[in-house]
């Protein structure tokens, strides 16, 4: 697992102050006076953050704001054709497979370049948000 600088750098200045600073209540004062600077540098970065989370949510374009739950509802949509599918396999078997050939044929008319980028997008998503909860930043 790779060191953030910013930690690396920190560690450093507390093995310093452990070293050259002879006086206790000096050098307690300084890792105060330094773990009230890297919290200040924590609070920092979660405003940027914050910042761009709440620039996207109050967009004035539309897409910007509602990409991400659009998307959910054309999966909702997909899942949900699955029930009248079902029942009318039940009654008309062909017709049902005629719909679900056509559906595969739409499918296939996408490029793969388009679902390669898309499933590169999707999984350093995921990975951004798993490495984000790993490291305490997104609860």
């Amino acid at each position: 697992m790779a060191i953030e600088p910013i930690t690396a750098g920190i560690e450093l200045i507390r093995t310093a102050i452990d070293k050259f600073v002879p006086d206790p209540a000096q050098r307690d004062a300084a890792k105060l006076a330094m773990m009230q600077a890297e919290r200040a540098g924590d609070l920092d970065q979660i405003k940027v953050q914050m910042s761009a989370i709440l620039a996207e949510a109050s967009s004035a374009d539309p897409w910007t704001s509602r990409a991400r739950p659009s998307f959910l509802y054309v999966v909702y949509l997909l899942i949900l054709f699955s029930i009248p599918m079902g029942v009318l396999h039940a009654f008309n078997p062909e017709a049902a497979a005629d719909i679900a050939k056509g559906s595969q044929l739409w499918m296939q008319a996408i490029p793969a370049e388009i679902i390669d980028l898309f499933k590169w997008v999707m999984l350093g998503y995921i990975g951004g948000r798993s490495f984000e909860k790993v490291k305490g930043i997104a609860k």
